[in-house]
């Protein structure tokens, strides 16, 4: 599946279920929500979970978690970006073209 048709799933899924029609500061939120459930996700993969009540998970089962969770925020930011008629293929290029014109002035320093 290619950005656009996902892009198209999304706006038709999300609409059926009427999660499209929330106000926009809903929609951040849930954005917000889920960008903290990526960081957990992350974290597990990481370092495990540090909480006594979380059992550990598989490394396959927690990358599994990681791109269920990055699937939610992208299914957000596609909404947000339908509401203000966005095609992520803009997002991409204006993205390319920022960072490409950041690096011929910038070079990020080795650690």
């Amino acid at each position: 599946m290619d950005v656009t048709e996902f892009q198209q799933w999304v706006k038709e899924y999300y609409a059926s279920r009427g999660w499209s029609d929330l106000d926009i500061f809903i929609r951040i939120g849930f954005l917000a929500e889920e960008t903290g459930e990526v960081a957990r996700a992350i974290r597990a993969l990481e370092i495990g979970r540090d909480r006594p009540d979380e059992e550990t998970e598989s490394y396959k089962s927690n990358k599994t978690a990681l791109m269920e969770e990055l699937g939610d925020v992208l299914g957000n930011v596609i909404v947000i970006a339908k509401k203000y008629n966005i095609s992520l293929e803009q997002v991409f290029q204006l993205h390319q073209e920022k960072c490409s014109a950041r690096s011929a002035t910038y070079k990020l320093e080795s650690f």
